[in-house]
């Protein structure tokens, strides 16, 4: 298994530089950020810097999305980047949720998404693409390469990550709705004449190493509010009983009331009563270091190659040295 960090673009971005470094050292493989550009500071002007102090992680947002970003500038930045630093960044997208509904926008389809994929994929690896009925090309790019993975809950969504992306994320850790996302995914991959086997598998939570286990539920219950917003849009779309989504994941929004992104993966988020500790436990990642190292296996004989770990607690310098002294080395066999 590999292992990525995730973090919000909080000033001063020197910390996060120096997170990444360490992370680096730690024997991490990618470092990502959230890509919403009203909460947090731009993301992309910091991966330059992080590229720059690193040798080998690999760098990009988890998630962006479609409507935040003209297609063909996203793929200039990677593009940009990856002639800068040679081939190290990789895409995370979705179809959007704080960076677009802080400026009153909604997130787009799944459709849009699957096309957004194809696009810049296809001009950062310096290939003809058709924009509005224009052939459009980079030709500056030499030798580029760029992995996009999908962030999916829903059938469609899971559908066309199957069919386009290079991977696909789940932003949670819990092993039966995994082992049914990873299903339909897969699924769709080997309908479309894909290796459904070659569609990479990363599971993204929160992770926090300690023995208070109801401390730690409180630190990182505002994950179950974010994961909150997406199963939101499930129930509207599909229905709380239809049998398109599993019950496993929807039916602890019941409780839900709304949701404030002044919050938005904090802590502190005072909008996250509703979502009960069992949930918490499910979707996260907690306990001591063999209660992580037990779970992630679990994730791994399911078919999960990637854990991208949320460091937004109270915890992160002892979560992150456990990881790197303990658990990434149980898991990776170094």
């Amino acid at each position: 298994m590999k292992f990525g960090l995730v973090l919000q673009t909080d000033p001063p971005a020197a910390r996060l530089v120096e997170l990444a470094k360490r992370a680096e050292r730690l024997g991490f493989s990618s470092v990502w950020t959230f890509d919403s550009p009203v909460l947090w500071q731009e993301p992309f002007v910091i991966y330059s810097r992080i590229l720059a102090e690193t040798e080998r992680v690999m760098v990009g947002p988890m998630v962006t999305n479609p409507r935040s970003r003209q297609w063909t500038v996203t793929a200039s930045l990677f593009a940009t980047l990856n002639d800068m630093y040679g081939n190290r960044t990789i895409c995370g997208i979705g179809r959007g949720d704080s960076a677009v509904r802080v400026i009153g926008e909604r997130p787009t389809t799944v459709e849009e998404v699957g096309a957004c994929i194809r696009t810049v994929k296809a001009m950062a690896e310096g290939k003809e693409v058709d924009v509005h009925g224009t052939p459009v090309r980079f030709p500056w790019v030499r030798d580029g390469a760029l992995e996009v993975w999908m962030a999916a809950y829903g059938p469609k969504a899971l559908a066309v990550a199957g069919r386009e992306a290079d991977g696909l994320i789940l932003q949670l850790a819990d092993p039966f709705v995994i082992q049914w996302a990873i299903g339909r995914a897969r699924e769709a991959a080997r309908e479309a004449g894909r290796d459904p086997d070659a569609l990479t598998i990363c599971a993204a939570a929160p992770a926090c190493v300690g023995g208070d286990l109801a401390h730690q539920r409180d630190q990182v219950r505002w994950f179950g509010g974010m994961v909150g917003n997406h199963v939101a849009d499930l129930v509207s779309r599909y229905g709380q009983e239809s049998g398109a989504v599993p019950v496993a994941l929807t039916a602890y929004i019941e409780g839900r009331k709304g949701y404030d992104y002044s919050h938005h993966g904090r802590a502190d988020n005072p909008h996250t009563d509703f979502v009960p500790d069992d949930i918490v436990e499910r979707f996260c990642v907690l306990g001591t270091v063999d209660d992580h190292v037990a779970k992630l296996r679990e994730l791994e004989e399911l078919g999960v190659s990637h854990f991208a770990l949320y460091l937004m607690h109270d915890a992160q310098d002892a979560t992150l040295a456990a990881y790197g002294e303990q658990v990434v080395p149980a898991l990776s066999g170094d």
